[in-house]
């Protein structure tokens, strides 16, 4: 029978990366330098394998293929087979990222047969004056762009927002962005690992070169409008599930709990993810013994499971992350 799956971290070095991982979310086996954490990946090369249970070893695609939509709800695997659709990250900023945008749907299915990538941030741990680019601060033609690509002084015209922990930010694909240094944040995205580098602060690689810029196929995917807010704001309720997003690739909610929480899944016809990000709960899901989940623990609840409950261990916070099928999807 399925259960509630716990994954073997997929630890990627970064240039930028730090020990926030490690320090603050209890990772330690997290290397130094340590950027990212591919909490529940299906990436090809990168897929993400079971830690414990009768399935520890099997890799996520393998699970689809025999669970099918018992394991990621009969829609989900109806839509997108035996790919799992989301690419859940632990994100450690101790340096500035590079400024870069990614491709919607249409575009990367037309350059490289795949999806695009729509994320979402949501910021665990930030330092002091800490902040992020997202956007663009006035109004700016694709000419005018350019000439701040050529003049290396991209970080002119971008729109900048300071951060605190529990901000959260909807990156639309075509959303030039980039996180400032001292950040850790949780990353909820399409499955793609298509990113196009448009400025990186003139750093060098290990090797002393510049690091790979992508102008050329970046100019076609930014959205140039201006927007009046780049936050995504949302009702910081207590001990019941507040909305932060949902849009036709992922919905998100924050639960800060206190005391148990009982969620019913009956009418989401996906699998849940929970992203613990403070404190610690027992997740009841009908055995005799329920599942410990502590900070930095990322679980995948298999769809077939409908009624649960959150117990918490004194103040907690957890991000549930599921698939609206509600929402209009995009195929390729």
């Amino acid at each position: 029978m399925l259960y509630p799956l716990r994954f073997k971290p997929i630890y990627q070095y970064r240039l930028w990366g730090g020990s926030k991982l490690r320090d603050i979310l209890g990772k330690k086996d997290a290397p130094d330098m340590t950027g990212e954490s591919w909490e529940i990946s299906g990436v090809e090369d990168n897929q993400s394998v079971v830690k414990e249970g009768f399935l520890e070893g099997n890799d996520l695609q393998e699970l689809i293929e025999v669970y099918m939509g018992d394991l990621v709800g009969d829609a989900v695997y109806e839509k997108h087979g035996t790919e799992f659709p989301l690419l859940i990250k632990l994100i450690d900023a101790h340096d500035v990222l590079s400024v870069q945008v990614h491709p919607d749907d249409a575009l990367a299915a037309q350059r490289h047969h795949a999806y695009g990538k729509t994320e979402m941030w949501h910021v665990i741990q930030a330092d002091p004056g800490s902040v992020i680019y997202t956007g663009f601060n006035r109004e700016i033609s694709r000419e005018d762009f350019l000439t701040h690509v050529e003049q290396k002084k991209v970080q002119e015209v971008l729109n900048i927002e300071s951060v605190k922990a529990g901000d959260a930010f909807f990156i639309p694909a075509g959303r030039v962005h980039a996180t400032g240094a001292g950040i850790l944040f949780a990353e909820i995205q399409q499955t793609s690992d298509i990113t196009y580098r448009i400025f990186d602060w003139n750093r060098l690689e290990k090797n002393g070169r510049p690091r790979t810029l992508h102008t050329d196929l970046a100019i076609d995917a930014i959205d140039f409008k201006h927007y009046p807010s780049y936050r995504t704001d949302y009702p910081a309720s207590t001990n019941r599930p507040s909305p932060i997003i949902t849009c036709p690739y992922f919905a998100v909610n924050l639960i800060w709990f206190c005391r148990p929480v009982e969620r019913d899944y009956v009418d989401i016809d996906s699998f849940i993810v929970f992203i613990c990000i403070q404190g610690s709960f027992l997740l009841n899901y009908g055995e005799d013994n329920p599942m410990l989940v502590k900070t930095g623990h990322t679980i995948l609840l298999p769809a077939i499971f409908k009624d649960v409950t959150l117990e918490p261990r004194g103040d907690t916070r957890v991000l549930e992350v599921y698939i609206d099928n509600r929402q209009p999807s995009t195929t390729i």
